[in-house]
């Protein structure tokens, strides 16, 4: 943990979070660990941090309209309890597949890469018959790197299924990003046919 926190690897990223940090004193501005019960049986991969969500809270998909979209689907299938003061996570972790925000939200192909051991190590902790969760292309790729997998052998597409070697599987959706939910790529329909899924996968 506290090597990540004070993880230097990526330059652009560094410098960008150093930046943000003088723009927005009160934001955490650093790299942001995975949130839940390291032995939760559902692990979600989302992108990166965003600006002013993950990025000033410390906390992924904590404080931005994508984080909104995603809670309220996991408090609806009983992921996400709310005691005063915030969230609670059940059997349930999320992470992103690159730990600090990058410019315009679009990390490089390298920084991806860079940061993949950190998804691999958090991958590890799954349980063996876990459940990874990835929003998005990039997620999805992250996570089968992570994995020492082909992307090529394992297609993304909204609500597609995969079962993974070690007997673990994963389903992708797209990113509940606000983009993607206004242009209605993403509705709460379709997003609740994945959580849902994942429900009954782990029933």
């Amino acid at each position: 943990m506290n090597e990540l926190l004070e993880c230097q690897r990526c330059p652009r990223l560094a410098d960008h979070r150093q930046r943000q940090k003088a723009l927005f004193p009160g934001y955490r501005c650093r790299p942001v660990p995975a949130a839940g019960n390291r032995r939760a049986r559902l692990l979600i991969v989302g992108l990166a941090p965003g600006l002013h969500g993950a990025n000033a809270s410390g906390i992924p998909f904590c404080g931005d309209a994508s984080g909104e979209f995603l809670f309220a689907a996991l408090h609806r299938f009983g992921y996400a309890v709310a005691p005063a003061g915030g969230s609670r996570l059940v059997d349930c972790r999320i992470t992103n597949a690159v730990k600090c925000v990058p410019p315009a939200n679009r990390p490089t192909t390298a920084e991806i890469a860079t940061c993949n051991d950190y998804l691999a190590h958090e991958i590890a902790q799954l349980p063996r018959r876990g459940l990874l969760l990835a929003l998005g292309g990039i997620a999805h790729r992250a996570v089968l790197r992570a994995l020492g997998l082909r992307p090529v052998d394992f297609g993304f597409a909204h609500a597609a299924e995969h079962a993974l070697p070690d007997g673990r599987r994963l389903i992708d959706s797209y990113h509940c990003s606000r983009y993607n939910v206004n242009t209605g790529r993403l509705d709460r329909a379709g997003f609740d046919a994945v959580i849902g899924r994942t429900r009954e996968l782990l029933a």
